[in-house]
């Protein structure tokens, strides 16, 4: 990452409101919040490993994420990300992905984004389910777009609805598993100017028994079980 899409980042958590009260602000929360994207790109996760790395660093580093004093411990890191608004945070990040980034495509080259669903470590508790979030991803540098909690009382097709609404999609072509092959979100899809790929499985077996039958037909347009016809 060049130094000043780095800056930019900065620039852009910079904006994320603080959840703290003024009372409680020995640090800023620009400095907080690159330590914590920093620090997870380096591979650590958890807020004791954070920290451990955090304060491995020489004070030159500490600058260059704007702290003015010794950064602080485990506490503290887990009291603001546990207040900060997740939807704010990834909105800045969104927006530094897509401006700074410039993962703008043109209309002649489709830009890939998966979404997909993940369980996350350790987050299963007693009573409780593990958190479940579904992300969109954008293949060509890897950036996670856009996330959203999945409820307990819902599934990642309706989740998907709402991810989605938040994005950008034209030039885009989204893809994911056959869950997603609906007709409301590929619907949703083409009303904002994005394309779809998506598998057709079991899940929905009267779509799949048409295919079929399509592909298996004498006068089908193309059929993969029989070689094309050329024209002299």
């Amino acid at each position: 990452m060049s130094s000043a899409r780095a800056g930019s980042l900065l620039a852009h958590l910079s904006q994320v409101p603080d959840p703290r009260g003024r009372n409680g602000r020995r640090h800023s929360l620009g400095a907080m919040l690159t330590a914590v994207v920093c620090g997870i790109l380096c591979g650590n996760r958890g807020y004791a490993a954070l920290v451990e790395w955090l304060h491995d660093q020489t004070v030159d580093v500490w600058h260059w994420m704007g702290f003015t004093r010794r950064p602080p411990k485990v506490d503290c890191f887990r009291d603001l990300l546990m207040r900060l608004d997740p939807a704010a945070l990834e909105a800045a990040v969104r927006r530094w992905t897509t401006q700074d980034l410039d993962l703008s495509s043109d209309e002649e080259t489709l830009q890939a984004v998966s979404i997909d669903g993940k369980t996350l470590c350790g987050t299963l508790r007693a009573f409780a389910s593990a958190v479940h979030l579904l992300a969109a991803v954008d293949h060509q540098t890897g950036c996670v777009l856009s996330q959203c909690r999945v409820s307990d009382t819902t599934n990642e097709h309706k989740a998907a609805l709402e991810l989605l609404r938040s994005m950008v999609l034209k030039g885009s072509v989204v893809v994911g598993d056959a869950i997603f092959c609906q007709r409301d979100l590929c619907e949703k899809i083409v009303a904002q100017g994005g394309d779809y790929f998506l598998p057709v499985k079991e899940n929905q077996p009267t779509l799949l028994r048409e295919i079929q039958h399509e592909f298996a037909a004498q006068d089908a347009a193309f059929s993969p079980l029989r070689p094309a016809r050329t024209s002299v």
